[in-house]
């Protein structure tokens, strides 16, 4: 499960107190950059190994495969999470506080034009549900809206919501039970340390305090589920990302 929140620097997200915290349980990816500026072709990039030209924000279509496609093809369940979403394949530009941008799977022609597909995307609130009857998909997203992500309130907000929300669970056997759980950001803000952002790995494949600094990306933690689930490869970002390596037992 990755769960994404928005627009902060490496520096500002590491004096966040759940954060910090979250390094010393898990694993610290210390040279971890995004791969573009703004939002949306970063959220493109992590599930399709490849931004595809976009570099804005506004609502696309692409005729391309995703990680879905993928897991699909091999038998495998996967989710997006996301908090707000109207539900049956809403593909307005937001609603409330949700915004279609951070749901990536909406870009993709496959995803619009197919409700088994689409049905792959729900609302946040199904969460506990799958947890409760053992229901987690082997891959997952989950999407937090504008304000508890820190779009629209900062990171010291996001981190609240992140200690309240996934702190519980985090210590609930059931749900961490084969878990692999990645917090990152989508972004950075530019100088002085470019789009480098904090990115954080939980689970009992994990060694706790472990760092590693090599340069990875977004495309490194799609290159990680494609190696976890013999998936193969979408696109050359993820062909010719750097593995995560040093961190595991």
């Amino acid at each position: 499960m990755i769960v994404i929140l928005e627009n902060t620097g490496y520096g500002k997200a590491m004096r966040q107190p759940f954060l910090k915290s979250l390094t010393r349980r898990g694993a610290l990816l210390r040279h971890f950059s995004a791969v573009a500026h703004p939002s949306q072709p970063n959220y493109i990039a992590l599930v399709a190994g490849s931004t595809y030209g976009v570099a804005a924000d506004h609502n696309v279509t692409l005729d391309k495969p995703q990680i879905g496609d993928l897991l699909e093809a091999k038998g495998l369940s996967w989710k997006l999470y996301a908090e707000g979403y109207p539900g049956g394949c809403f593909l307005g530009a937001r609603r409330g506080r949700y915004v279609r941008k951070h749901v990536p799977f909406l870009s993709f022609r496959d995803v619009q034009t197919d409700p088994a597909k689409c049905a792959h995307i729900v609302n946040a609130s199904e969460l506990k549900s799958d947890i409760r009857h053992g229901k987690l998909p082997a891959w997952s997203l989950y999407v937090p809206d504008l304000r508890n992500d820190g779009h629209n309130t900062g990171v010291a907000y996001a981190d609240r919501w992140l200690a309240h929300t996934f702190g519980p669970l985090l210590k609930d056997r059931k749900f961490m039970r084969g878990m692999l759980y990645v917090v990152t950001f989508d972004e950075g803000r530019g100088r002085p340390n470019g789009n480098r952002v904090v990115t954080v790995l939980l689970g009992d494949a994990v060694r706790p305090g472990a760092v590693s600094d090599a340069s990875c990306s977004h495309y490194s933690l799609l290159r990680l589920a494609e190696d976890v689930f013999g998936l193969g490869r979408l696109a050359e970002g993820d062909a010719h990302a750097k593995p995560i390596t040093g961190i595991w037992k």
